[in-house]
């Protein structure tokens, strides 16, 4: 997720520009696992949750392209905009990313993609995050924290990890949420099992008209997130997470393939038309496909 340079500039989306990043921590959470801090420029202060960005370390020439990153959090500290990373290592990119210090520059372009689009007055917000799936869903428990104050509504997390020892934030997580489910993989914590699981049992609870579903997490996840929400007749938006070279759209790399009833498309691809979609745009086959 590094800012672009050179002749990639020349690619950058034209209402987009590259902005510079100022490092205040980058620390390891637990085994390559990292929540980096840096201030940002006031630009990022319209990014909306499920968006991203792509980021690179200032100096050095490998690699070339930049790493996709949801954004975690988004908050202003004396006059500075402020924003959360939270990613993990992945490959050699992530891995140089993660030796970055405090006030090392790093080259940002975004926001980018289609975030999550909340409808208004629905009494019930579920969110599911699986993982990783946790950084753009933690950014929209805390813009719905800020919005919902003085409504009735409620918002719910479902959370799993593959054990307790992989939960990211959770005491800042239950301050944003009317409640929280956990589930891990080894039983540590919460339920023994999917996270998919828990809200297929209590997915009967959830009015029909009044609920929303966001989900965000592995391919098989929101596959299952999707058989949920149809089975049950509720509106679900997921973040779909797919390897990204450009980040705007131009390489085609991050396609996925549409569904039959999307007949506007036969691909969409994730960094543009994406990153979040509705559940019924995506042929949940593509992977197999």
């Amino acid at each position: 997720m590094g800012g672009l340079r050179g002749d990639v500039v020349a690619m950058a989306d034209p209402e987009k520009s590259i902005e510079t990043g100022i490092i205040i921590s980058n620390r390891e959470i637990f085994k390559d696992h990292f929540l980096m801090i840096l201030r940002v420029p006031t630009d990022f202060r319209a990014s909306v949750p499920g968006q991203f960005l792509m980021l690179r370390r200032e100096e050095g020439d490998h690699p070339f392209l930049g790493r996709p990153f949801s954004v975690h959090s988004l908050y202003s500290i004396d006059g500075d905009t402020v924003m959360e990373i939270l990613y993990r290592i992945s490959g050699t990119g992530t891995a140089l990313i993660a030796k970055l210090n405090a006030d090392d520059r790093v080259t940002i372009l975004g926001p980018l993609g289609r975030g999550f689009d909340v409808p208004r007055r629905k009494k019930k917000i579920v969110l599911i995050a699986g993982g990783m799936g946790i950084a753009p869903l933690f950014y929209l428990a805390e813009s719905l924290a800020k919005k919902r104050r003085d409504e009735l509504g409620e918002t719910v997390l479902y959370y799993g990890a593959q054990s307790s020892q992989y939960f990211c934030g959770l005491d800042r997580l239950k301050r944003l949420c009317s409640s929280l489910k956990l589930s891990t993989d080894d039983g540590t914590a919460g339920y023994h099992g999917p996270v998919t699981d828990l809200v297929a049992d209590d997915a009967l609870s959830f009015e029909r008209d009044d609920s929303a579903l966001f989900a965000c997490g592995p391919y098989g996840m929101i596959k299952e997130m999707a058989r949920i929400a149809g089975k049950f007749s509720i509106p679900c938006q997921v973040s779909v997470e797919e390897k990204m070279a450009c980040g705007i759209g131009a390489c085609l790399g991050c396609a996925v393939r549409a569904s039959g009833e999307n007949t506007s498309k036969r691909f969409m691809r994730v960094c543009k038309e994406g990153p979040v979609f509705d559940t019924g745009e995506i042929d949940w086959n593509y992977r197999e496909g």
